[in-house]
Order: C-alpha cells, then sequence, then structure tokens
C-alpha cells in the first residue's frame, strides 16, 4: 500500500464536539505505521447540540432536516480543518454521529453525508463503517479493535473511555472486543444538572455519597450478563440510567456513577501482570482513574495528550486507508459479524474544493 495522508473524523455519542487527525499512514517491513501530523476537536454549536440530543424523537421529515443540515455542518468543519492543515489528506475517512443502534434489531443509524462532505471539500470520503456490518449480523461495533491490533498491539488492554467505556485485547491469538458500560454519555448528563459540561478531574463525583439502591440497580441490568461480541447505544444508556434520578443530587448520582464504571471496568481486567492503554476523554478524570485503578492489579497507562484525545480519530484514518486499499478494516471477532470484511462507502467530489 502507498502512503497516504488521511483526515480521521470522529465524533462520539457524548455530544462533546468532533475531532480530527491528520495522519500519515504508511506500510513498513510488512506492518502499517502511523505519524499523527495535525489533530484538532471542535465544538458543536449549542443549536447543533440541541438537535442531535433530539434526535431519537422527531418525525420522520425533522430527522431529514437534521441530517443534511449536520452533514453541513460536519462539512464546514472540514473544510476549515483543512484550511489550515499544512497537507491536504488524500482523502477524508468520518465515522458521523451515531443517533440509533440497535444491531439486534439490524439497525444502526449514523448521520453525516459522504457525499455532501466530498462535494463541499472536494476530496473523497470514506464513511457508513457500521451498516454493512449489521446486514452481516455483526454488531456494527466496535471498529477500533483492528486499529488497537496493527498499531497498539504491545498493550495488553486497550481501553477506551469515551461516551460508552469499549476494551479490545488479544485472546489465543484473536482480537476480541466489547461496549463494557456507558462512561462519559452518563457523567456528563449529571454534570450538566449543576451547568457543568462535565465534572473536571472527577471533583464532583469525589464530594458524593455512592446510592446503594441506584448501585445495585445498575449492576444488575442484565447487558452485563451477556457474553461478547457486544455493544451500547444512548437510547439504551437513556432508558436505564436517565430516568426517574431528580429527587438525587447530581454528587451523589456522578459517584455512584463514578463506581459503577470503574467496577465494570475491573471485571473486564482479567489478566495478571497486564499493561491497559487507556484513551479517551474520561482519561482526564483523576478521580474516575483512581477507582478503576482501586478495581484491578493491572497498570494503567495514560499516554500523551494527544492520543487520549485523538486516537479514535486516528484509527478512524486507518480504516478509511485499508478501505481505499481494499484490504479487511473490521473484525469478525470483535463485531459477531459472519465474516471478517471491508466496510465502508467511498464518495467522490462532483466539483472542485472551496
Amino acid at each position: 500500500m502507498k502512503p497516504m495522508y488521511v483526515l480521521g473524523v470522529m465524533s462520539g455519542t457524548s455530544l462533546d464536539g468532533l475531532d480530527l487527525a491528520l495522519v500519515h499512514l504508511f506500510e513498513e517491513r510488512g506492518r502499517i505505521r502511523y505519524e499523527m501530523v495535525e489533530s484538532i476537536a471542535y465544538t458543536y454549536p449549542s443549536s447543533v447540540i440541541r438537535r442531535l440530543d433530539e434526535a431519537l424523537s422527531m418525525d420522520k421529515t425533522s430527522f431529514s432536516r437534521l441530517e443534511r443540515d449536520y452533514s453541513l455542518v460536519l462539512a464546514q468543519f472540514i473544510a476549515d480543518c483543512i484550511a489550515g492543515l499544512p497537507i491536504v489528506p488524500d482523502i477524508i475517512s468520518s465515522h458521523g454521529h451515531t443517533i440509533y443502534h440497535q444491531p439486534e434489531e439490524g439497525i444502526t443509524v449514523q448521520i453525516g453525508d459522504g457525499q455532501i462532505i466530498a462535494d463541499h471539500c472536494g476530496i473523497p470520503v470514506v464513511s457508513d463503517f457500521r451498516t454493512p456490518d449489521v446486514r452481516l449480523g455483526g454488531q456494527g461495533a466496535p471498529l477500533v479493535p483492528i486499529g488497537d491490533k496493527m498499531l497498539f498491539g504491545a498493550y495488553t488492554y486497550c481501553l477506551n473511555l469515551g461516551g460508552i467505556a469499549n476494551i479490545s485485547y488479544e485472546k489465543n491469538g484473536v482480537r476480541l472486543a466489547y461496549d463494557i458500560c456507558p462512561c462519559n454519555l452518563v457523567l456528563n448528563h449529571f454534570s450538566q444538572r449543576n451547568d457543568k459540561p462535565y465534572d473536571s478531574e472527577g471533583a464532583m463525583a469525589a464530594s458524593g455519597k455512592i446510592l446503594p439502591e441506584w448501585m445495585n440497580k445498575w449492576t444488575q441490568l442484565a447487558y452485563y450478563q451477556l457474553p461478547g461480541p457486544k455493544s451500547l447505544g444512548r437510547e439504551w444508556v437513556e432508558e436505564h440510567f436517565f430516568q426517574n434520578t431528580y429527587s438525587d443530587s447530581s454528587e451523589d448520582l456522578l459517584r455512584t456513577a463514578v463506581e459503577h464504571i470503574a467496577m465494570e471496568i475491573g471485571r473486564s481486567l482479567l489478566e495478571e501482570d497486564s499493561t491497559v492503554l487507556i484513551t479517551g476523554g474520561g482519561a482526564f478524570n483523576s478521580f474516575l482513574i483512581s477507582r478503576i485503578q482501586a478495581h484491578t492489579h493491572a497498570s494503567l497507562i495514560l499516554p500523551e495528550r494527544q492520543l487520549i484525545e485523538f486516537k479514535e480519530a486516528l484509527i478512524f484514518a486507518l480504516l478509511g486507508y485499508l478501505r481505499w486499499n481494499n484490504r479487511t478494516n473490521v473484525l469478525a471477532s470483535v463485531t459477531g459479524a459472519r465474516h471478517d470484511h471491508i466496510a465502508g462507502t467511498i464518495s467522490y467530489p462532483k466539483n472542485r474544493m472551496k
């Protein structure tokens, strides 16, 4: 595969914004290597956050408008990013924003039209990575583990603390992965009740107390007893974590949620003398990290800030690179699909970059 510059674009379930990473990808001695050239994060305007938050309750017409408008917002962010880059990327690889994820019903919905982005930016776009996997009987998630395998295989576990906490690891030569539990999606929700976008370093959670009723209810959720592959969607989180909580203080709910997250993650870190690469926004929550450490003997490793923040964007650049070169980019062992496969739709621009 020839070297390429790929712009990876990732929007997480926690609605905290858009991550973009320009990555130089190349093969060396039969292995794919990477160099992160530039990275930037954009915060969504409040009007966009509100509409994304309301998407599940929209009628068909309103949802179609949201999909169009969001695609244009996404395209403009990407165009603004490219204008400031030292190198124009060869392709753009975009995850889109997940609105609905029910793989057991054969449905997963990400908005962010690749054709609109390609036409606006004048660069080919790879998008729509999840639906091919769902059609093959898979979860459509997680998609990042192939990047964990190719780029970060020196670690026993790769743990992402995003809107949802997920993990990947190798067992008997096979990559396994699954969504563990909600993470920032829940923590940010309870923080916003105190007019805070997030709980900085877990300070509010540290001041609260554990609520046994909610701890017991969350721990007993049927999802935690399911074997992998398995994945979570925002709608499941809203149903089980947000309803009927308004009589409790934000601090106590945060404290309870942190302990719940830490316990579920601890249950997933089973290897002795293991190393855990931690990335995603939750890596900056020092109280959460301390509680995870309390539930495991594994060595928790926090890399440099750029990798913590942009690892998923980096790996989506890799997924686009593999798709462009017709190489496998989705592992059946982590999604449950009928076989490994190549996912992603390529959209070619109809006009030059504006």
